[in-house]
């Protein structure tokens, strides 16, 4: 029989809904975030707060700038105190928030004089009820900022080269530095003058001041690659080019939160000359062809993977910088070159000059204004006027002379700033958590600090423990870097023994980021259910930590013996 029935009609192709890409789709807004920052530059809405808001109060604030707008000058609103995890994801941005701020203090670089520390210090105490947290990108972070004190707040950090200009929104934000920059014996190449050319040119640029979404930054000429940066969104690592001599290598499109990327050399090497055109070059590839329509794709690593390393740098090459860049090698990872110390710079350190510089671990980054202040004052009392902060959330003190050494650790100790701590006082750090953060799940400074004491004394028997990281976080968003760390637990609610939903925390394992124990980057490993309650991280770390101490073989780090192992030993 012959079939009649007429030949299936070829279905039209959808046409792809636009990213919001402005050199593809044009720069019509496709959402809210979009619009807030079409109709006005974020950046001018410090003049409302000076001349409006100031003066009206928190009540005054729209929500476009309250919400969207204040970010540009380093304000979040803070969580109301009270409402528990299970609500974050339920109530509204209003409802969550209370009529306080937490204020973000702009430090490229990490670095501090004495004197802006005790500037930072006055304002956490007077208009902070003596808050302040170290954060992981060399931040400090006060809380319980009212609107009514901004103006003043802003004259005090200017007085001394200080700001808040793009500590957060969409936008460049602060420029991680090696924390030894300029000191260090061992240094390849001093970044200051890079992150300063940046800082002068592009930072607070109205033209750079509406990106997709945030764009993150590292620059290091230290060997022990100081700097995340495989987890930034674009990064300058110090290498030696065998023809043109010290530079940095180029690195693009990292990033964490829930989607995690690392970040891939553009096989690029450019001098200190270059890096700022460079760096401008990469920051503007990202505000025209990043993605706009959703903001949980608008991160440069989403267009770097779909675009990859080969057209991204042929783009930049032929639209942004008009001249190919030198083809170069790697840098070696710590562990090839066989460092001793870590990245962290804990500990006692000569300079290039035969001073010294210390690195002393605070406890999950928290100290109180009263101690920054406290802090100046020891420092100049051992004869150095320079702190640093560092990308771990650690303090370091610089310029000390050989006989202030153990007089400053003392001093430091007295601070709860601790220049000899405990493995895991050394190696934990800790996101905001639910005690300010909106987003937050969980509780996480409190927490970690009473897991710290916990392992302290539970596992100062294993002597031999080879140094591993613990890193907690609130909520999924991976502000303290859970999968790069040996342990890095995710806030979330959990069962119980006894069946009842309480915070708590899921596990990865055996992450980690290029140090003196691996040679390259790698994602922690999860295991099928394994969740621990908040109130359980003792527990749970000296019970695993125990295992590998039992089990690993030889020289095997915590990460390898975590990946390869049975999933009931990691129980």
């Amino acid at each position: 029989m012959v079939n009649t029935a007429p030949a299936p009609t070829k279905t039209a192709k959808r046409p792809a809904r636009p990213n919001g890409q402005w050199k593809v789709d044009g720069p019509a807004p496709l959402n809210h975030n979009e619009e807030f920052k079409a109709e006005s530059d974020p950046l001018e809405v410090r003049d409302r707060i000076e001349r409006i808001y100031a003066k009206e109060g928190f009540d005054s604030i729209p929500g476009d700038d309250l919400h969207g707008r204040f970010r540009w000058w380093g304000l979040y609103t803070q969580r109301k105190p009270g409402i528990d995890g299970g609500k974050t994801a339920t109530l509204e941005p209003h409802e969550l928030e209370d009529k306080y701020f937490m204020l973000r203090v702009r430090i490229d670089g990490g670095a501090l004089s004495t004197e802006q520390l005790r500037v930072i210090a006055g304002i956490s105490t007077e208009f902070g009820r003596g808050s302040a947290d170290i954060t992981d990108r060399q931040n400090i972070q006060l809380h319980w900022i009212e609107v009514e004190a901004m103006p003043e707040i802003w004259r005090r950090l200017e007085a001394v080269g200080l700001s808040t200009t793009e500590a957060c929104g969409d936008v460049p934000r602060v420029i991680l530095g090696s924390p030894v920059a300029g000191v260090a014996k061992d240094e390849l190449i001093d970044p200051t003058p890079v992150i300063e050319e940046i800082q002068k040119r592009f930072i607070g640029d109205p033209a750079l001041a509406n990106l997709p979404r945030k764009f993150k930054t590292a620059i290091t000429g230290h060997p022990s690659l100081d700097v995340v940066h495989e987890i930034n969104d674009v990064s300058f690592v110090g290498v030696e080019h065998p023809e043109r001599g010290i530079g940095y290598d180029v690195w693009v499109g990292g990033a964490l939160a829930t989607t995690p990327r690392f970040a891939e050399r553009l096989g690029a090497f450019v001098s200190a000359e270059e890096a700022p055109e460079v760096w401008h070059g990469v920051v503007r590839i990202f505000r025209d062809y990043g993605y706009r329509r959703l903001r949980n794709k608008a991160r440069l690593k989403f267009l770097l993977a779909d675009w990859g390393v080969e057209k991204f740098r042929d783009v930049l090459e032929t639209e942004y910088l008009g001249y190919r860049m030198t083809d170069g090698d790697a840098p070696p990872s710590p562990a090839e070159l066989g460092l001793a110390e870590r990245g962290d710079h804990v500990g006692v350190h000569e300079q290039h000059d035969g001073r010294f510089y210390v690195g002393a671990a605070p406890t999950v980054g928290r100290v109180a204004g009263e101690n920054l202040a406290r802090l100046a004052d020891v420092a100049e009392a051992h004869g150095s006027r320079r702190v640093r902060l560092t990308p771990l959330q650690k303090v370091l003190v610089l310029d000390v002379a050989e006989d202030q050494v153990e007089p400053l650790i003392a001093g430091l100790d007295e601070l709860g700033l601790h220049a000899r701590p405990s493995l895991f006082r050394r190696n934990t750090i800790a996101c905001t958590g639910i005690e300010y953060c909106k987003l937050a799940i969980v509780e996480t400074k409190a927490t970690s600090a009473e897991a710290i004491t916990q392992l302290e004394e539970r596992l100062g028997d294993l002597k031999d423990l080879k140094p591993l990281t613990l890193h907690v976080n609130g909520c999924p968003n991976s502000c303290a870097r859970i999968q790069t760390a040996d342990i890095g637990l995710k806030g979330q609610l959990v069962m119980d023994d006894d069946g009842n939903q309480v915070p708590g925390f899921q596990v990865h394992l055996g992450g980690g980021l290029a140090s003196v124990e691996r040679d390259d980057a790698g994602l922690g490993r999860t295991v099928r259910g394994l969740k621990v309650t908040a109130d359980g991280i003792g527990d749970y770390v000296e019970r695993v930590v125990r295992r590998y101490d039992a089990d690993h073989d030889g020289d095997e780090t915590f990460a390898q013996w975590a990946h390869r192992t049975d999933e009931e030993a990691l129980r």
